[in-house]
């Protein structure tokens, strides 16, 4: 780690520059989001790999292919928890990136780059609690 006490007064402004900089425009995991303007509605996307599948998925919906494409379906894998009446633990909630049904069947997607722990916690509990395997694109 670098003392900025013993740099100059210029060269500690380059460096407080330069990591100001770094750390505003730094996405996550190095996404990039993506608007969208979806029912008069303007819509970012996390990634433009997520924007770029509902592209496909809306004309795959427009062709018949599919039906009810919703994005960002809500899945309860966890109740919230009462004591008493008294709210103790919020419920564990699953945000998929697309959910639709496809030849009958009901299928939900996740637009992944990074398997968080978080998140592979979640795809087990999807399976085990909903029976839904995610199909991650």
């Amino acid at each position: 780690m670098i003392d900025l006490n013993r740099l100059g007064p210029e060269a500690q402004r380059q460096i407080i520059r330069k990591a100001s900089v770094q750390h505003q425009h730094q996405p996550k995991y190095g996404n990039q989001k993506e608007t969208r303007i979806i029912d008069g509605k303007t819509v970012t996307f996390d990634s433009r790999k997520e924007a770029a599948r509902w592209d496909e998925l809306v004309l795959l919906s427009r062709a018949g292919k599919i039906k009810n494409l919703r994005r960002q379906p809500r899945f309860v894998l966890i109740p919230a928890q009462r004591i008493d009446g008294k709210l103790i633990e919020q419920p564990c909630v699953y945000v998929a990136d697309f959910a639709y049904t496809q030849d009958g069947a009901e299928i939900v997607e996740d637009v992944k780059g990074v398997r968080t722990k978080e998140y592979i916690i979640k795809r087990k509990l999807m399976l085990f609690v909903h029976g839904v395997k995610i199909k991650e694109i």
